[in-house]
């Protein structure tokens, strides 16, 4: 006599659950996959300045984001905004804003170098003057250098476009530049 298996009479039950159990699995492993992972933002960093100044009817407000993107561990290029406001009582009031370009490089991990193309508006009004304002761009152009620790850098800069219209006092600067 014929020993019955369990699965002779059942082969369409055998058939499902096979089919189930392969379409769990590929499931599972089609979920399970990785996601590729935006590169672009990864090398992105976010950084820039806030100022205030207050003095005996002095006001100095600044504002000045920026952003650089990695092209590796020794270069990054960036763009950075900048707002401020001036005014002096009983002197002027002013407002510049505009945009800059940012070139960094690092030769060693703890030296930066840089170089950065400014574009500002400027707008001033002078209080008893006959010409009550004065609209107009200013360019500079700073290359730099500084010591890097982590995210910050501490160092110098230089306007190489300064002359007597510029609007910064001097055309040597120091500076200190963050990046998250």
């Amino acid at each position: 006599m014929k020993k019955k298996s369990f699965l002779n009479g059942y082969p369409s039950l055998l058939a499902i659950i096979t089919l189930f159990f392969t379409t769990i699995t590929i499931a599972q492993q089609t979920n399970m996959a990785p996601q590729p992972e935006n590169q672009f933002w990864r090398n992105v960093q976010f950084g820039g300045g806030l100022g205030l100044g207050f003095g005996s009817g002095y006001t100095d407000i600044s504002i000045a984001p920026s952003a650089i993107y990695n092209l590796n561990e020794y270069a990054a290029l960036g763009l950075g905004l900048q707002y401020k406001y001036l005014k002096q009582k009983n002197y002027y009031a002013s407002h510049f804003y505009g945009g800059s370009i940012i070139g960094l490089l690092n030769p060693i991990r703890q030296i930066q170098l840089s170089a950065e193309l400014e574009q500002l508006r400027v707008n001033v009004n002078l209080v008893g003057s006959n010409s009550n304002s004065q609209d107009y761009w200013n360019t500079a152009l700073f290359v730099g250098a500084g010591y890097r620790s982590g995210n910050a850098t501490i160092g110098a800069r230089y306007n190489v476009l300064d002359d007597k219209n510029s609007i910064y006092g001097s055309a040597f600067m120091p500076f200190v530049r963050v990046y998250f």
